[in-house]
């Protein structure tokens, strides 16, 4: 159950309405509804959001946030990632590799980038410019750039869905 007070429609401002309305076709989840107690925040972060990790494959995408979400613990957001990533095609299988930590099924490029993602979450002081050798063989900057905002968005949202108590608001997988 919410910590907090979740906006709803009926109780949202009229600028929140129209965000709920426009921007998230009538259908705000739980983080929305939580961050529209700041309706600048709320404004501000939903294009931001759309806008991080978009020069990565959506497959690997998915694969990064599932697996940051995974090693935080945050149930929200790997729920939420597990449904989204349907859509390019992950499997049970997937899921279960990525909770494992077992990257064998996947490409080189993925490989490598679920590897240093892991590395940027658990140990980020540890990074050097020998982990940017295999990462710059297989990404541009532009790339290493989304990585890195991927994987922050991902720890930000990992610790503001859970610790305030937000439920998934459609049926869950087993991982």
């Amino acid at each position: 159950m919410a910590r907090i007070a979740l906006v709803t429609a009926e109780n949202a401002s009229p600028e929140v309405l129209e965000i709920y309305e426009k921007t998230l076709r009538g259908k705000p989840g739980n983080s929305q509804k939580a961050l529209a107690h700041r309706p600048e925040m709320l404004k501000n972060f939903l294009p931001f959001y759309a806008s991080v990790g978009r020069s990565l494959d959506r497959k690997l995408y998915e694969l990064i946030y599932i697996r940051v979400s995974l090693i935080n613990g945050c149930h929200y957001c790997t729920q939420h990632h597990v449904a989204s990533s349907k859509r390019v095609g992950l499997t049970a299988e997937d899921w279960t590799a990525l909770k494992a930590g077992n990257y064998s099924r996947y490409s080189e490029k993925e490989r490598v980038a679920l590897t240093y993602i892991e590395k940027l979450t658990r140990t980020p002081h540890d990074v050097n410019d020998a982990d940017f050798v295999s990462l710059k063989k297989e990404f541009s900057d532009p790339e290493i750039v989304d990585l890195h905002l991927l994987t922050g968005l991902a720890n930000l949202t990992n610790r503001f869905t859970d610790p305030l108590g937000l439920e998934v608001e459609f049926p869950e997988e087993q991982i």
